[in-house]
């Protein structure tokens, strides 16, 4: 009996797979390099690798940081592709992704009448 309580607790998945996005986000707060920035830019890609592999929810904010990261390299078209994806997840996020998403879109706008 108390072997199938035990293996029972080992087969529940997690609810959200955030790869190395904590040891990464702190890094490159400490250490504000374009390599730390990219390395947790690899760590949220591969949190979202993860959870479509495992077939679970991609963690809260993982699509908005992503979308911001893009923002600020100038490449909007994905930046909104990513605050799209945050918004159809989460739909709580709405108000701040549709904000996001605007400032995208005139950053893309100011960009073509440059």
């Amino acid at each position: 009996m108390m072997m199938l309580l035990i293996s029972g607790c080992s087969s529940h998945k997690p609810m959200y797979e955030y790869a190395d996005y904590s040891e990464n986000f702190y890094g490159m707060k400490k250490d504000a390099t374009p390599e730390a920035a990219a390395e947790w830019k690899n760590s949220l890609e591969e949190s979202i690798k993860r959870s479509n592999a495992r077939a679970i929810r991609i963690p809260p904010g993982i699509n908005a940081n992503l979308g911001y990261l893009y923002l600020k390299a100038n490449d909007t078209a994905k930046a909104i592709s990513y605050f799209k994806a945050e918004k159809a997840l989460y739909p709580e996020s709405s108000v701040f992704m549709d904000k996001l998403i605007k400032k995208a879109e005139l950053m893309n706008e100011a960009k073509g009448n440059s």
